[in-house]
């Protein structure tokens, strides 16, 4: 019988440990985000998400963008973005981004989005032009895409990563028997042959995993060993974290050397480059990741 992770009740929420105690976010620069983000009326997975590095990113000026709304048509269930039917749609949306993306004057972009189920292309035309926009008013800027599942909808896959973006990422999340109750909308195999198509475009391929959850370390290895095989570069490995107790319960806090190990293992079997710490999410040090060989 395979054992799957639940839901917490206030009694049984897990203390965090001093490891994965945060600054908030203060500072000019954090400000200077913040005030940016509003007036153009952009949406932050590291709001949306509730990300722990918000004020270590936005205090460096930078931060990530998630198009296409706010409201996700997927229930994943340790994911703090808003769950259904969404309204927005918006072709006017890359050109804000674009702009406040200049204004911002990073010198990398990163760039996601919820997953929009109910759309023929699942969006993908949005994210095209949100590519080439931001292309157009940063020429030197480099962009990661972190990209939804398109389930099995390669068209719309492909028209994501047509604007020459130096990365595309799509995020595993978990082990593969987890997935049922991580991830219920999405396949394991489906996502690692997306990432196989990515790579097989001549794109940098990178995806995220959390650990935490209830997953071994056999089956971590055996995660990176499928990504390996199909084409994944770049793989960051944090802590999960529940962001509410209706969300999914953590079932272990890794300790720092563990997720050290686990960054030795993954170049081990294989991987270009691996981020591996409790903190570390799928954008976190994005900027070194567009230095990795293609070849």
């Amino acid at each position: 019988m395979i054992e799957l992770p639940v839901i917490s009740s206030p009694e049984t929420r897990k203390r965090k440990p001093d490891w994965l105690r945060v600054k908030l976010p203060v500072g000019p620069e954090y400000a200077k985000v913040r005030k940016l983000v509003d007036n153009y009326k952009l949406h932050t997975i590291c709001e949306s998400g509730n990300c722990p590095n918000m004020g270590e990113c936005w205090g460096a000026g930078t931060a990530t963008f998630m198009i296409l709304g706010n409201v996700c048509t997927r229930s994943c269930t340790f994911c703090a973005v808003a769950t259904g039917r969404p309204t927005e749609y918006d072709m006017e949306e890359p050109k804000r981004v674009a702009e406040a993306i200049k204004l911002m004057g990073v010198k990398h972009a990163v760039i996601t989005s919820v997953n929009r189920d109910e759309l023929k292309d699942r969006g993908a035309e949005v994210w095209y032009q949100t590519v080439v926009e931001t292309k157009k008013e940063s020429p030197e800027t480099t962009i990661e895409t972190l990209i939804p599942d398109t389930k099995g909808n390669w068209d719309a896959l492909y028209r994501m990563i047509e604007g020459k973006q130096e990365v595309v990422s799509h995020n595993m999340e978990t082990v593969g028997r987890l997935y049922r109750i991580v991830r219920p909308q999405a396949k394991y195999e489906r996502s690692l042959e997306q990432i196989r198509r990515i790579r097989e475009a001549g794109m940098r391929t990178k995806t995220g995993i959390m650990l935490g959850i209830g997953e071994t370390k056999e089956e971590v290895f055996k995660a990176m060993d499928d990504l390996a095989a199909n084409g994944l570069m770049i793989l960051t490995l944090g802590q999960y974290l529940q962001p509410t107790k209706m969300h999914l319960e953590v079932a272990e806090f890794i300790h720092p050397d563990m997720f050290a190990m686990y960054r030795e293992e993954g170049l081990r079997r294989g991987l270009k480059y691996v981020e591996s710490g409790p903190l570390v999410r799928s954008s976190y040090h994005a900027e070194r990741h567009v230095n990795v060989p293609l070849d």
